[in-house]
């Protein structure tokens, strides 16, 4: 399982420098170490092609909207988890980010630190249930050829 965890790469994207600065240190002191900041939407999708696997978006940034980030990331790979991250407790964004293909939605409080190692918890279930489908999948083309 330790193992899973190294191999994912991690964009933080939020222009509170202080906010991004927790969230990465939050993240080393659970053993990941591939991360990289963005103070902003633009910075990242610059960036996209250093292929990162989980994105935590800030909702309220100065340059472009979080949901405009999060429809140009989903054009440029859907397969990128991205988590957005919003100081505001509002149901509508919350639906909205999840309509636009946000994988989760989390709320800055106390607890977000904890809600982002929970969700990427997910998302390693999600892979490792996927890789085994694979698998799966192979033997079953291979016991047909062979």
């Amino acid at each position: 399982m330790e193992t899973n965890s190294q191999n994912l790469k991690f964009f933080i994207v939020d222009d509170d420098r202080f906010c991004a600065s927790v969230y990465e240190q939050y993240l080393k002191n659970h053993s990941y170490e591939d991360i990289i900041c963005f103070s902003s939407g633009e910075e990242c999708l610059d960036e996209l092609h250093q292929k990162p696997d989980v994105i935590f978006l800030d909702h309220n940034m100065e340059d472009l909207n979080g949901f405009e980030v999060l429809k140009k990331i989903k054009r440029f790979d859907p397969n990128i988890y991205v988590i957005m991250v919003s100081a505001q407790e509002n149901i509508d964004t919350a639906i909205n980010a999840l309509k636009y293909g946000a994988f989760d939605y989390l709320v800055k409080d106390a607890n977000v630190c904890e809600k982002m190692t929970e969700t990427i918890d997910k998302i390693l279930k999600i892979r490792e249930e996927m890789s085994q489908n694979k698998l799966k999948g192979f033997r079953k083309f291979f016991s047909i050829l062979f």
